[in-house]
């Protein structure tokens, strides 16, 4: 399991306990933080679930590639919002290139 999942999980039930305070109290602003947060911590165990699942893919990779794929992985674990962000830019460019044909 990876610090994200377990961080995301710590997030999503922080974000439960404030929304449900602000209910409680009537603080909208409390309520928002909270499902902020509760979306917030959902995201991090999503990407903590991929990470493992990537983790598992690279031990199954032929052995000339598994130096490369673990530092993969590392910039992956050390850099996760600019990963997402490469990841995401690829796959608008994939589906440009996809509608053009």
């Amino acid at each position: 399991m990876t610090d994200q999942r377990i961080e995301g999980a710590a997030t999503e039930l922080e974000g439960k306990a404030r929304n449900g305070l602000g209910r409680l109290t009537g603080d909208s602003k409390l309520q928002v933080e909270g499902k902020l947060n509760e979306v917030k911590g959902k995201a991090l165990d999503a990407y903590g679930r991929v990470i493992d699942g990537l983790d598992g893919l690279v031990d199954k990779a032929p052995t000339q590639y598994q130096g490369k794929a673990r530092q993969g992985l590392d910039f992956a674990r050390r850099k996760p919002l600019l990963t997402t962000g490469i990841v995401a830019g690829l796959a608008v460019l994939l589906s440009g290139i996809g509608r053009r044909r």
